[in-house]
C-alpha cells in the first residue's frame, strides 16, 4: 500500500512540473520601435510594434509610451532598440506577456 501511495505521489508530481514547462514562456530578443516610422507598417499614428524572424507586428499588451518619450533621438519613432520579451503571435499581432526594453552600454 504504502509503495503504490508512493507510485501516485511520485506520478502527480511528474505530470505537475510536465505541465508547469509547458505553460512558461521564454524569453526571447526582438527589434522593437514605431511599426509606422521604422518598419514601414499601415497604421494610424505611432503604435509600438516588434520584429520577429524578419516579420513585423503590432504590440498589445504595452503602448509605445509606456517605454519612454517615442520621439527623443533614441525614442522608438527614431530608432530601433532591443527588447525581451514574452508572448505569442496571435491574428498577425504580437500578444506581449512581458516586454523588457534592453539599454544599450
Amino acid at each position: 500500500m504504502k509503495k503504490t501511495l508512493f507510485v501516485l505521489f511520485l506520478f502527480i508530481g511528474i505530470a505537475t512540473q510536465a505541465q508547469d514547462n509547458k505553460t512558461k514562456e521564454k524569453p526571447q530578443i526582438v527589434e522593437a520601435a514605431c511599426g509606422e516610422c521604422q518598419f514601414g507598417m499601415k497604421g494610424n499614428g505611432c503604435d509600438l510594434a516588434v520584429r520577429i524572424n524578419g516579420e513585423s507586428y503590432f504590440v498589445d499588451g504595452t503602448k509605445i509610451d509606456q517605454h519612454g518619450d517615442a520621439h527623443t533621438k533614441d525614442g522608438f519613432c527614431n530608432a530601433i532598440s532591443k527588447a525581451s520579451v514574452t508572448g505569442k503571435i496571435q491574428n498577425n499581432r504580437f500578444k506581449a506577456t512581458s516586454f523588457t526594453l534592453i539599454k544599450e552600454k
